[in-house]
């Protein structure tokens, strides 16, 4: 398992600009002349803003079905580290690459950082690394200032750090599998495009990586890939069998985990079958055995549904405790009367 990058001494150095608008609908293209340079207070924020959006991400390596040298943002990123009077120049090539594969109408216009960034720390070795982010949304911001002696309010339209929508970075480290590079999308429904399209990006799959994709695996086929009557107190226990077999679990094997955690025939067919779909999505099948990872079991553990949500206004929480032991606690049933469902529930004393 490698250990994340520290960016506690880590400083950005400079930066080239570009405004990246979509071809397809003819959106204009510009790169910067000449690279922005700091201050050391200016740089100093610089670098918590363009860093702190990729802390506790997934470790990815750049990838190309050919040979790594092939992918087109290792060849820029590598230009770079070799000799750093090429950002401008590669930063520019960068953004090239970016707009020949905005070539969807959905893919928003933005505005594109490339920055170097001295000083991150890998395994105890300063390295650089190159922040690329592009922001697709302007935030509005007030400014108070002086105008002929008096104050006066203006409005301004700028990027908020919190509010970047996509960011790759490329650390100079692990040059021949890829370098390690950790990426985020907050728009979620363009991924693929960021990650494989203009990154050409792979996960690397350890075992942190495999427990937490089927831990998020089996969260997701509770809520989503059982029949749509299924009770929720059903959904909860076949999440909760999972999870237990996660972390009980040194070393997981698929067809245990299918017959100790799912057991019936019907939810096992079930459970392939959203299996599959999932794969796909994400672009690639997942690894049938692994050494579990504790850590990253108990995480996956902490996000099963633990609510229950009623249409005449109720909502009732659950602690992990009760989901592992739904069925003894908890009782669904019908009023012929009133034709109504309804949910009892068994306690010593209430607290």
């Amino acid at each position: 398992m490698s250990a994340p990058p520290n960016f506690r001494k880590a400083k950005l150095s400079a930066m080239s600009l570009a405004k990246v608008g979509n071809p397809v609908k003819n959106e204009p293209f510009q790169v910067s002349q000449s690279l922005c340079r700091f201050n050391d207070e200016e740089a100093e924020l610089l670098t918590h803003c363009f860093l702190k959006s990729f802390r506790a991400l997934e470790l990815h390596h750049l990838d190309h079905h050919t040979s790594v040298e092939s992918n087109e943002l290792f060849g820029y990123a590598a230009s770079i580290f070799d000799d750093n009077g090429t950002l401008l120049e590669q930063g520019a090539n960068i953004a090239r690459h970016l707009r020949s594969q905005s070539n969807h109408p959905n893919i928003k216009s933005g505005d594109l950082c490339v920055a170097l960034v001295n000083d991150i720390g890998m395994g105890g070795v300063a390295v650089q690394a190159i922040s690329i982010v592009k922001s697709e949304s302007k935030v509005p911001f007030l400014q108070i200032s002086e105008r002929d002696g008096d104050l006066v309010l203006t409005t301004e339209q700028g990027i908020y750090p919190d509010k970047i929508d996509k960011g790759c970075l490329i650390i100079n480290h692990g040059r021949a599998d890829g370098f390690s590079i950790y990426l985020f999308d907050k728009g979620g429904g363009g991924t693929n495009f960021w990650v494989r399209e203009f990154c050409g990006a792979r996960p690397v799959t350890n075992d942190d990586f495999l427990t937490r994709r089927y831990g998020e695996l089996c969260v997701a086929f509770a809520e989503k890939g059982l029949p749509e009557d299924t009770p929720q107190e059903e959904r909860m226990e076949v999440a909760s069998k999972a999870m237990n077999y996660l972390n009980e679990t040194d070393e997981f094997e698929l067809d245990t985990f299918e017959s100790t955690a799912l057991e019936e025939p019907e939810r096992i067919e079930q459970f392939k079958t959203f299996k599959e779909d999932y794969e796909e999505e994400q672009g690639e099948p997942l690894k049938e055995s692994f050494t579990v990872s504790k850590k990253e079991a108990e995480k996956a553990e902490s996000k099963l549904k633990s609510r229950m949500k009623l249409d005449v206004g109720v909502t009732m929480q659950f602690s992990s405790g009760f989901i592992h032991e739904a069925n003894r606690f908890m009782e669904r049933g019908h009023d012929e009367e009133k034709q109504m469902d309804f949910v009892k529930i068994y306690f010593h004393k209430e607290l």
